[in-house]
């Protein structure tokens, strides 16, 4: 036989095409793709309002840190911008700043509100969260991530934020 290894190297030739053309072979697209590119062509309902406030311009606004707290900014994007408080390296709390043009239900919500804090309506959102509406566009928000951090702790710390400042930022 002049050709010992013949069988062993056709096997590998025809298993090297076979997966050559496995390969290049298109796949259907999956329901997953589907979903993707019909929400990213919607219009109506994008999370944030093209006119929303750029999140960055919010932070001069925040509470400067004191009496041994640490804040720290975590996030900003346009509409929003949020920042921890720290104390001992632990997070007492998380403020945030929102527009409410994204949206328009957050500011539907104060209408009924009762109580106010630096003349602004404001409400208690379950037992960790309590929230300004300022010129009826930008929600300002302290939530207690820490147990001892009160609804006491969190209106004093709304009411070191700059609301006259943030009411002529429309």
């Amino acid at each position: 036989m002049i050709f010992p290894n013949a069988r062993r190297v056709l096997a590998a030739f025809l298993l090297s095409i076979l997966l050559f053309v496995t390969a290049c072979q298109a796949q259907s697209p999956s329901r997953f793709d589907e979903v993707q590119a019909n929400s990213s062509q919607q219009k109506s309902g994008q999370a944030v309002a093209k006119d929303a406030t750029q999140g960055g311009s919010f932070n001069q606004f925040f509470p400067t840190a004191s009496r041994g707290y640490e804040r720290v900014y975590t996030q900003e994007k346009k509409g929003f911008a949020e920042a921890k408080l720290k104390k001992d390296g632990k997070d007492v709390a998380l403020m945030a700043i929102s527009d409410t043009r994204s949206l328009p239900t957050a500011a539907a919500k104060f209408k009924n509100a009762t109580k106010e804090i630096a003349g602004y309506p404001a409400l208690e959102i379950g037992s960790t969260q309590t929230a300004v509406l300022v010129a009826d566009r930008y929600q300002v928000k302290v939530l207690s991530r820490d147990a001892l951090f009160t609804a006491s702790d969190r209106e004093a710390l709304l009411k070191q934020f700059d609301y006259q400042g943030l009411a002529k930022l429309q």
